[in-house]
């Protein structure tokens, strides 16, 4: 049986300009050398990440950082704490900076509160790599939280500066500024979410409502992929979550169907193009 499927892809997703810009700079470096090593994955896409290590990229985390001396460094769109910068100093290493511009001005007025002696709360995921650099600008003294409850047993001031990570949910931060404000804290809110990640909401919502089924690709460390899904899943909910075109299931399917592809702003558009043309085969 052909299922006879109708698909179209999003135009509006695919990769933000951050990791447009990150891995544009890897490909200019790796078509004039045999190779470069990234501290982190460039993106949180395996696949993208696998094709470039297959150019040569060279995915090294921090602890190898620090046996690395005499070599050029990506420093990927999520950015980096200021002691990485100081290590590249230290060790000799030539730092690629390709941190997003959104996240290093989000660095610097972190920063700036910091030096202004301001109590910092940073509304991001633990342990990611953004979150890191950022809380790095505090010398780890900011105080990391993903969800409201965290803070129910905390001891906060009574008066503090309140920071996101850039690529979060803008009405939970504001639903996040207005709870706290009711707690009785004096709350400084520095709204810092990106805006090419949260007009997405919008652009999602009108997008997945014209499909019987959604596709959703993205890589499963991707923290705005989380997000982006859940607004798929809303607002349709035939929406299916795949990393790879392999993870695409026949039964899902009834023939005649229009079917919507988006994804991340981490996911490439080869990677949506491909799921595109493995549908169109059924």
């Amino acid at each position: 049986m052909k299922y006879n499927l109708a698909v179209t892809i999003d135009k509006a997703s695919g990769f933000c300009f951050g990791v447009v810009y990150a891995i544009e700079m890897a490909e200019d470096i790796l078509d004039d050398e045999d190779y470069l090593y990234c501290l982190g994955d460039i993106v949180h896409n395996d696949e993208e990440v696998k094709r470039l290590t297959d150019k040569g990229l060279r995915i090294i985390d921090h602890e190898q950082l620090q046996l690395l001396h005499n070599e050029k460094v990506l420093i990927r769109a999520h950015g980096e704490a200021p002691s990485t910068y100081q290590l590249a100093m230290e060790n000799n290493l030539t730092l690629i900076d390709a941190s997003c511009p959104v996240v290093l001005k989000l660095q610097n007025r972190i920063k700036n509160s910091h030096d202004d002696k301001e109590h910092i709360l940073i509304f991001g995921k633990h342990g990611h790599a953004e979150v890191i650099g950022l809380q790095g600008q505090t010398d780890g003294e900011a105080l990391v939280f993903q969800d409201l409850s965290e803070l129910d047993n905390a001891e906060l001031p009574a008066k503090f500066t309140l920071y996101s990570q850039t690529t979060k949910s803008t009405d939970k931060f504001y639903h996040i500024k207005d709870q706290l404000l009711s707690r009785g804290y004096e709350v400084k809110a520095n709204d810092t979410i990106c805006r090419q990640v949260s007009n997405r909401y919008t652009d999602l919502e009108q997008f997945v409502v014209n499909f019987n089924k959604v596709i959703f690709v993205s890589g499963k460390k991707s923290s705005n992929g989380k997000v982006l899904y859940d607004v798929c899943k809303k607002y349709n909910d035939n929406s299916y979550f795949i990393s790879t075109v392999e993870e695409l299931e026949l039964d899902w399917f009834d023939a005649n169907d229009k079917v919507g592809i988006c994804g991340a702003t981490s996911t490439p558009m080869w990677l949506m193009e491909k799921v595109k043309a493995k549908l169109e085969s059924f």
